[in-house]
């Protein structure tokens, strides 16, 4: 009996997940802040010291590191988002670096000052951000600790409210958790573990957001016993305006918020109710609480009190005219004259001496990071994973519209940080576990389906007939 001829077998190469180039890319971050770092040096006549080599061979080995973490465990991660994160990064220590020589700290040779513990801080945000993409085999595992993640956030939200202001306040915002030796901003984490609960309840309560109500100019509004989640959100996010003086992360999260209910239900009616309610607290807010008035009438008009409340915006405003199109160059400018440059206006040290042209581009590189986090959010193919991915590009891009927006009088000063630029251990620690979750999720989005070869019915009909003969 003769046999039909089977089909060849077609082996499918091994799709490229393109690690060499993530490698390169970190390896051209880290030539990028060297010569960056010299050109400081060489502009504040410091020489060349064995320091700086130092510094830059621990660089490069730190990201290495967590380029083999990413290499084995996520081998299919996004090749641009730690390459960027880590140029950002540098750029930030070599700025401060630059502060604290403007600010008469060490001079003798190498790092010093805050520039050598933000690097200590680097160094501790980066082993964090390899042991979350380590031990977080699966992103889809945060949905089942929803509840738990936001009930945490919310505590550690509300502890610098309910701490005596020698424990917890600074520069006149309630924020900081502050110990002997040690100070922590719990906003920071609690950004993170708000999301995770925002993306599973969004999730699993899909249909409450989604019923229709009345049908209104065009929009179908959400029936008024459907609302309570946005309220409950207004009421914490207005509470920290409130409470805490920090309108920076009121304003982030509950926007944030408003944009996963935006994207999981689409109907922009929610966003509508929300903005509403957000203008109205902060109006009433406005007239009642005289830290919100000193606030808005310094963001109207900074000239008013150029010595004392508003001298912060009016030396970042110089600073960014002193720079123009191309800056000073690094090393030449001014930047230690404007109050905490180092932390909330460290986007005016880089205006003033990378000007107009030099912040574009690090604007760009923050661009890249969120359209990047955009777009696994619409690979990935689970509903948690699209809204967490989403909601964790999204919060990056309302934070840093309002850093950028605040130190160039677009809106009102927050005192926010720049992402993985400024100064500050709490900020630099919360957002390489952002990056790491982004880049588990990546790579749930970007490696091939794998599924198992089947028989069709007429071959194994045929296979049956041969073990028979």
């Amino acid at each position: 009996m003769t046999t039909q001829p089977q089909s060849p077998v077609t082996v499918t190469p091994p799709l490229p997940n393109r690690r060499n180039s993530e490698l390169f890319l970190l390896a051209f971050a880290a030539v990028i802040t060297t010569v960056a770092l010299l050109l400081v040096g060489a502009n504040q006549e410091q020489g060349l010291h064995w320091d700086l080599a130092q510094y830059t061979v621990a660089y490069l080995a730190l990201f290495t590191g967590a380029h083999l973490a990413v290499r084995r465990f996520t081998p299919y991660a996004d090749p641009l988002l730690l390459p960027v994160v880590a140029l950002l990064n540098g750029l930030g220590l070599v700025m401060i670096h630059r502060l604290d020589l403007a600010a008469g700290g060490p001079s003798a040779k190498g790092l010093g000052g805050t520039a050598n513990q933000q690097m200590l801080w680097t160094l501790v945000g980066v082993v964090v951000f390899s042991l979350v993409v380590i031990f977080l085999r699966d992103h889809r595992l945060l949905a089942r600790y929803g509840y738990v993640c936001g009930l945490t956030g919310l505590i550690l939200l509300a502890i610098p409210a309910v701490l005596p202001r020698s424990m917890s306040e600074e520069n006149g915002a309630k924020i900081w958790i502050e110990l002997p030796g040690f100070s922590i901003q719990p906003a920071e984490f609690s950004k993170i573990l708000l999301l995770i609960f925002f993306a599973a309840v969004l999730v699993a309560k899909r249909s409450v957001f989604t019923s229709a109500g009345k049908h209104f100019l065009g929009m179908d509004l959400p029936r008024p016993r459907d609302l309570a989640p946005l309220l409950a959100a207004w009421i914490a996010s207005v509470g920290v305006m409130v409470f805490e003086k920090d309108l920076g992360t009121s304003l982030l999260l509950y926007a944030s918020f408003l944009v996963m209910v935006y994207i999981a239900t689409e109907r922009f009616s929610w966003v509508v109710i929300g903005l509403t309610l957000f203008a109205a607290g902060s109006v009433v807010a406005y007239y009642i609480f005289h830290h919100v008035q000193v606030r808005v009438q310094t963001w109207l008009d900074p000239f008013a009190d150029p010595d004392g409340a508003g001298y912060q915006i009016v030396q970042s405003l110089f600073s960014f005219a002193t720079g123009g199109i191309f800056g000073t160059g690094l090393g030449n400018g001014q930047p230690g004259t404007v109050p905490a440059a180092s932390t909330d206006f460290i986007i005016s040290a880089i205006g003033e001496e990378l000007g107009l042209v030099g912040l574009a581009a690090v604007l760009m590189l923050y661009t890249i990071v969120i359209i990047r986090g955009l777009r696994t959010a619409i690979a990935v193919r689970d509903s948690f994973g699209k809204l967490l991915a989403a909601g964790l590009a999204s919060t990056l891009a309302i934070q840093l519209f309002i850093v950028v927006g605040g130190v160039t009088k677009l809106i009102p000063l927050t005192g926010l940080t720049t992402p993985w630029l400024s100064y500050g251990g709490s900020s630099l620690l919360a957002n390489y576990v952002l990056l790491a979750i982004l880049v588990r999720i990546s790579h749930s989005a970007r490696r091939p389906i794998v599924t198992r070869p089947h028989t069709t019915p007429i071959a194994a009909a045929s296979t049956e007939v041969i073990e028979k003969v």
